[in-house]
């Protein structure tokens, strides 16, 4: 496939420029960029999904021998089972909502021993009759990867396939890209992180503000990239943040902040939390660590106060006992937040704006007057993000590392007591990642802010974790370790 000096439009005001872009028939080609540089949008070009106003292409990619993944087809796909799920007319069958099985069988062409095969390579077996709306993010993104592979297409699309997965799905993922890529299928992935280019990717594309700035192999680029994650190392020294509102700052709350005794949490014979006792007390900061599907963001539900089953459980959250007749913004006031669920629920027509202003009162879309002074704050977020040009653009058309970077300021500008970081950096380019990792670093040395950390890259983790909880497998289920961390003064 030959794109020459093709110019696609993005937008009424964004336009995609390839000068020259030479894909071959077979191969790994990995693209990589900034986060709105414009990663998904050239994937969507070589898809064929957006329009092209200039230039020409040979050999293009043949539709019916070409299959694409992302994270917005993710969306698109709660959002149809969310449909199917909700219909008043549906059978006992529908009301269970799109399952793995169905979404993987509808569209292989493959035989059934081969279907076996990768879902146990994927260890996405035991999945395959679960409603999908009840998978992690992970495992969601891990079926439709399954999906992809078994529709048994030349040429794969993956934007993002890294995104969401625990460390050992990634290196299983990666060498199920390396067995495809030496089937002489043609591989192309758009990727957030230098380290997520494979060692066996043939080409390299690096495009910036809506261009493909170079293209070529990958031994003449990689010395482009290294100077590139250096030169981004040395731009955010010394910040700081805006402060929060008057009205945001919340007094200290009872020490421990949560306390949790023999928790069980159960969907229907499926164990998701097993009698997990916990005690976060002030001043501690907490990673969860563990496989996908392990619990931790169900954890997390019930610590934000959004699980019902928090009601039956002996569960005391900023010393309130749950069910005590507390309201759900009683637990929202001391909280920021920010996971891949949220993400993808925030589906608000509101501009960035407006989702900055939204962390203030805690909803999805803003609903009340801000005031000036919120609204001058909101401002200072966006500059901070970078992204000052961008207050009046719509949230829904802006990059998923935009919109990721928009949530999780919205997650900080009440400077909360407890702040919630599950998979925040999922999405996000190396400068952005850093940048994220400063803000929370800052929140835990200059206010009372306390954090709950889970990622599933090791090295996400901002310094200043005092305690690990880990999910550790055990038969059917998960036992826990929780591991106190010493502290640098301590050290």
């Amino acid at each position: 496939m030959l794109l020459d000096n093709c110019i696609y439009k993005i937008s009424s005001t964004r336009r995609l420029k390839i000068s020259c872009l030479d894909i071959p028939v077979s191969g790994c080609v990995t693209i990589v960029g900034s986060n709105g540089s414009g990663k998904t949008s050239l994937a969507k070009a070589l898809e064929g999904g957006i329009d092209l106003l200039e230039g020409s292409i040979s050999n293009g990619l043949k539709d019916d021998d070409l299959v694409r993944i992302s994270f917005e087809q993710q969306l698109q796909l709660i959002d149809e089972d969310f449909k199917l799920r909700n219909n008043d007319n549906n059978s006992d069958e529908e009301e269970k909502g799109i399952t793995p099985r169905s979404l993987i069988e509808e569209s292989a062409k493959l035989p059934q021993t081969s279907i076996e095969a990768l879902c146990r390579r994927l260890n996405i077996t035991h999945l395959l009759d679960q409603p999908y709306s009840i998978l992690s993010s992970g495992e969601g993104r891990k079926v439709l990867i399954a999906k992809a592979i078994l529709a048994n297409k030349n040429t794969l699309i993956l934007d993002a396939p890294f995104d969401g997965l625990d460390v050992q799905t990634r290196m299983d993922l990666m060498n199920l890209c390396e067995d495809l890529y030496k089937s002489n299928k043609l591989l192309i992935l758009i990727v957030n992180r230098y380290d997520e280019i494979p060692p066996f990717s043939d080409y390299i594309g690096i495009i910036n503000e809506c261009e493909l700035v170079k293209f070529g192999e990958k031994s003449k680029i990689q010395a482009d990239l290294e100077f590139m994650q250096l030169s981004h190392n040395e731009t955010i020294n010394n910040m700081s943040l805006p402060e929060a509102p008057d009205d945001c700052i919340v007094s200290d709350c009872p020490d421990p902040v949560i306390d949790m005794t023999d928790v069980v949490v159960r969907y229907q014979s499926r164990i998701i939390i097993n009698k997990l006792t916990m005690r976060i007390k002030k001043g501690e900061h907490w990673q969860f660590v563990g496989p996908n599907g392990a619990g931790k963001s169900t954890l997390i539900s019930l610590i934000t106060g959004d699980h019902p089953q928090g009601y039956s459980n002996n569960l005391r959250l900023f010393g309130i006992q749950r069910g005590s007749g507390e309201t759900i913004w009683d637990i929202k006031k001391n909280i920021g937040f920010v996971s891949p669920s949220f993400h993808m629920a925030y589906r608000v027509n509101c501009n960035a704006l407006s989702v900055i202003l939204s962390g203030y009162f805690d909803s999805i879309g803003l609903y009340e007057k801000p005031g000036d002074n919120k609204i001058l704050l909101a401002h200072e977020w966006l500059k901070v993000l970078g992204m000052d040009a961008l207050a009046n653009v719509p949230f829904n058309s802006l990059s998923y590392g935009q919109q990721r970077l928009l949530l999780i300021a919205r997650a900080l500008v009440k400077h909360p007591l407890l702040l919630i970081l599950d998979e925040p950096l999922q999405g996000l380019d190396s400068m952005s990642r850093l940048l994220v990792k400063k803000f929370v670093e800052y929140l835990m040395k200059v206010g009372k802010t306390q954090i709950i950390f889970v990622s599933h890259h090791e090295e996400d983790a901002p310094e200043g974790i005092t305690n690990i909880l880990e999910f550790v497998p055990f038969g059917d289920t998960y036992t826990y370790n929780i591991t106190g961390l010493k502290t640098k003064k301590e050290d």
